[in-house]
């Protein structure tokens, strides 16, 4: 994942969101904490974590270098699910599954919060697994009560695993080569060949413990009780500070509950798990407050449809036609069958709530108040890699079934390679979508280019006019190119008035400004230049006034997301008189 988002995360150009993250997380912590009382409190935490990085070396790799450190964690944590739910290929294929999926690869090269809360999200899943179980310590095998289950030893021994503490599916026993012996093959958290030594039931000698999963040996675990409150503590922790980097993350809440659910656990779980739970909805609730004020920050979002959940399967699981229907046929496959047995988080139970909650949740609420992105729910995408892990594990144990062998050493490994290779086609697959993800022309806007393009074509003391005020956002980020013009509307900079883009002066004050200016740079977001815009604030109605009343456009540059407009006056009389269709045009206040 780190190899795959190191590949040009230097872009040459930030987009308009990661602007505000570099322009914010540089100013002083009370500046900062200025800001987030009128405007993106969503985000203040995250600001608050990159003031540090960016103090210490500001530039655009080290603006995107947490997030990709985050979506590298996040892959390994869902390779550590998928060992702890299924089996270690399974973990090894969710996990580079999530690192070849395009979406993830994008957010791992944002500078925004989502990769962090991705990383949290599958950390908190990780915890959930530790707190409801399981540990082990009876074996309930073939053999005497407890001694075990009954595994053949080297030719001439015999019966004899003694099965301890070590998780369900830590370790197993295996043939050796024909006609000689057994090895036990292990792979725990310690790494492969790490067991659990556990005395042997009728004295003397010890024995490695061994939990598998059927084939040679038969041993099973029986769970433990649910995890000690330090578990519950620690998730409880980990899922409010994942939702205070955002907010949209608390709906990991549901998702874990539907997995209780499935896996119908026991009312000292329930407990365990209300408890964390309601701690971190307590946590969010002075955030959630805050930033209902600040609600106009979502304005621009409009209610899905049927296309916003064609684009997010799409997102999830892969654009490219060779990837998605492989990929939705392992999914379907791996839900084959029950979703889970009582007490026991099953992989099924843990990744589809997570894949499907979250999102579900989300486009209903949006149907009535517009609230859904796909990057808010970008951390439910670690349930599609695992239940696609699955599904390819069932269809390999199925291909070995009709094969009539037994597995073995040899044949497991050869599986797993089988399903790296799977993944690696998938990668080539999706490279050309990978590719064009780098290209900074696929954001939104290039803010670099914008500052460069004025630095080429606009001289020293030339005023600058940005309509509406958010558009000086590429000031705000690169300022170097806007070095020596005079911004006419401005009357205090972004950082001292506590705002992102700064605070414009009034209507009549602005029209003072005018007098005696022949000619203007307007630097405009494309909808403000198009006949039907009429802004709310008396500030930018002037702004348009004086430009169509006064002024006539004599150049243009257009850059994506953005327009570059040399304006000159008319004649003093060419002058025009405001056409009835037109906003009307405040009064010039009369001078003392």
């Amino acid at each position: 994942m780190f190899v795959i988002g190191l590949w040009g995360i230097d872009r040459g150009g930030m987009w308009r969101d990661e602007a505000v993250t570099f322009q914010v997380a540089r100013r002083s912590l009370p500046q900062i904490w200025q800001l987030l009382h009128s405007v993106d409190a969503v985000h203040g935490l995250y600001y608050l974590l990159m003031h540090p990085v960016l103090a210490a070396r500001p530039g655009e790799v080290a603006l995107r270098l947490p997030s990709l450190c985050a979506a590298a964690v996040t892959a390994s944590l869902v390779a550590a699910l998928g060992v702890r739910l299924a089996r270690p290929r399974v973990g090894v294929w969710a996990g580079l599954l999530y690192a070849v999926t395009p979406m993830v690869g994008h957010f791992a090269q944002e500078g925004r919060s989502y990769a962090l809360v991705a990383a949290g999200v599958a950390g908190a899943t990780l915890l959930l697994l530790r707190a409801v179980g399981p540990g082990s310590g009876v074996c309930a095998g073939c053999g005497p009560v407890g001694a075990g289950c009954a595994v053949p030893r080297a030719p001439g021994g015999g019966p004899g695993l003694c099965v301890g503490c070590g998780g369900v599916g830590v370790c197993r026993a295996v043939p050796r080569a024909p006609g000689g012996g057994w090895w036990r093959s292990c792979v725990g958290w310690g790494g492969v060949g790490v067991c659990r030594v556990v005395p042997r039931a009728s004295g003397g000698g010890w024995w490695r413990s061994c939990v598998g999963w059927g084939g040679v040996g038969v041993c099973c675990a029986v769970p433990r009780g649910p995890g000690g409150g330090w578990c519950w503590g620690v998730y409880g922790g980990v899922v409010g500070v994942t939702a205070l980097l955002h907010e949209f993350a608390v709906l990991v809440l549901l998702a874990h509950a539907g997995t209780l659910v499935l896996a119908r656990v026991s009312r000292a779980v329930w407990w365990g798990w209300g408890r964390a739970a309601a701690g971190a909805v307590l946590v969010l609730v002075p955030l959630g407050v805050v930033s209902r004020g600040q609600a106009g920050q979502v304005a621009w979002l409009t209610a899905p449809g049927g296309e916003a959940v064609e684009e997010l399967v799409r997102s999830f699981v892969g654009p490219a036609p060779l990837v998605l229907g492989p990929y939705l046929l392992l999914i379907v496959l791996a839900l084959c069958g029950p979703l889970a047995r009582r007490g026991e988080l099953s992989l099924p139970a843990v990744a589809l709530p997570l894949l499907l909650v979250p999102p579900a949740t989300l486009l209903a609420v949006s149907r009535h108040w517009p609230l859904f992105d796909d990057r808010y729910v970008l951390y439910a995408l670690a349930g599609a890699p695992l239940l696609a892990a699955a599904g390819a594990d069932r269809l390999a144990g199925a291909a070995a079934r009709l094969a009539g062998r037994r597995t073995c050493h040899v044949g497991a490994y050869a599986v797993t390679c089988l399903g790296v290779f799977g993944v690696a086609l998938a990668f080539v697959a999706q490279l050309p979508v990978l590719r064009a993800d780098r290209d900074p022309a696929r954001r939104p806007d290039n803010l670099a280019a914008v500052s460069a393009a004025a630095a080429r074509r606009m001289s020293h003391g030339d005023p600058v006019l940005f309509l509406p005020a958010l558009a000086r956002r590429a000031a705000v980020a690169y300022p170097k190119g806007f070095r020596g013009t005079a911004d006419i509307a401005l009357r205090e900079p972004a950082p001292v008035s506590g705002t992102l883009y700064g605070r414009e002066t009034g209507p009549g004050e602005l029209r003072r400004r005018f007098d005696g200016v022949d000619r203007v740079w307007v630097v405009a977001e494309p909808y403000a230049l198009r006949p039907g815009w009429y802004p709310p604030v008396p500030a930018e109605q002037v702004k348009l006034a004086l430009l169509k009343g006064e002024f006539v456009p004599r150049a243009e540059y257009v850059r994506k997301g953005s327009v570059m407009r040399l304006y000159v006056r008319r004649p003093a009389e060419a002058v025009l008189t405001p056409s009835p269709g037109s906003p009307p045009v405040p009064p010039r206040p009369v001078r003392p």
